[in-house]
């Protein structure tokens, strides 16, 4: 089922996707972004400024929370605004929740409040606490 603002309510909450990230995944995405940062593919020298290893983009990660969205939006949604505070690293082999609420329905456009999670020793990180998308709803129902 396509979404529309018809059938959205604020306080929805959108469907949790994972993903494990892989060194591989970086790589890739490091290449396709421009980004050759050794932070992001060489693991020695992420270790030697501090890090427990290769870290992935904050943008991959922001990326991953976008997948959410346009996963729960469907075919014909279009993002309009994506906006995120980057907040922890991500580490290779982690698994990593995205996901988000309703915050205001307009019309057909839709705000949504959104995240990024990864559990760390126990404990919830928040590479993503407090991002927001405005998606523009298909028309299509």
């Amino acid at each position: 089922m396509t979404v529309s603002a018809v059938n959205v309510s604020v306080g929805e909450e959108l469907p949790e996707t994972r993903r494990v990230v892989t060194a591989a995944d970086v790589a890739a995405y490091a290449e396709a972004g421009g980004d050759q940062n050794p932070l992001h593919l060489d693991d020695a020298f992420a270790r030697s400024v501090g890090f427990d290893g290769v870290i992935a983009h904050g943008m991959f990660t922001m990326g991953h929370m976008a997948t959410a969205v346009t996963t729960w939006a469907g075919p014909g949604a279009v993002v309009e605004r994506i906006s995120a505070q980057f907040r922890a690293p991500v580490l290779m082999g982690e698994q990593i929740r995205a996901g988000g609420t309703v915050r205001r329905v307009d019309a057909d456009t839709v705000t949504l409040d959104t995240w990024v999670a990864v559990e760390r020793d126990g404990v919830t990180e928040w590479p993503i606490k407090k991002g927001q998308v405005v998606v523009r709803l298909s028309a299509v129902g």
